[in-house]
């Protein structure tokens, strides 16, 4: 059996899964009040039900995004001269001919992944709780849609790629959200200069 190396702590990769959730079903949501899916509606018993989960999501997500902050945040701000390499062979996913540099925990596609969630993750909480609290007045509630809906085209073109990018694209990155461990070997291959660190 091979040996494995721990990446994402328990508590964060119980996060991520609620983080994930509730992304997916204010994306739903969100996706039936924009487009008026009746269908979509009658699965959650109707328009007032649906907002109700809607809102209550929402909340879940913003405490689920603060918590991830204490696993993610401050690698997101550091960058070094491989990093900026990785930009310039664009990871290596454009050409398997060009040599990818030696990477830390985290990529920096995934910390911009990250620190973009949150950008939009804050913008799309607070237009919400506008919407939510606020609606009265009517130059906020205005602003708060316009927010929100821009906040939430981040969120559609940028939540699919990262699913994809962690599936698909990258076989065994599904097993760091499952069990947070992932093959030492391989770890040492995408992740060198982590594992130099931990080691």
């Amino acid at each position: 059996m091979a040996e494995m190396v721990r990446k994402s702590s328990v508590d964060e990769v119980v996060n991520h899964w609620i983080l994930a959730g509730s992304c997916l079903l204010l994306m739903l949501t969100g996706f039936a009040f924009l487009f008026h899916l009746d269908p979509v509606a009658g699965v959650f018993g109707g328009w007032n039900p649906m907002k109700e989960v809607h809102n209550w999501g929402g909340v879940v997500f913003c405490l689920s995004l603060l918590y991830s902050m204490r696993h993610y945040l401050k690698d997101a701000f550091e960058y070094d001269a491989d990093d900026w390499q990785w930009f310039k062979v664009a990871g290596g996913y454009l050409s398997h001919k060009v040599k990818v540099p030696p990477m830390g925990k985290y990529n920096p596609g995934q910390k911009l992944y990250y620190l973009a969630i949150v950008g939009a993750g804050i913008a799309i909480a607070l237009s919400g709780f506008g919407m939510w609290l606020l609606k009265e007045d009517s130059t906020i509630l205005l602003l708060s849609h316009l927010i929100h809906n821009i906040a939430f085209i981040v969120f559609v073109l940028a939540v699919p790629v990262h699913i994809y990018l962690g599936t698909l694209a990258n076989p065994g990155t599904l097993q760091i959200m499952l069990t947070g461990k992932m093959p030492l070997k391989d770890a040492k291959k995408k992740h060198p200069k982590w594992i130099n660190q931990v080691g």
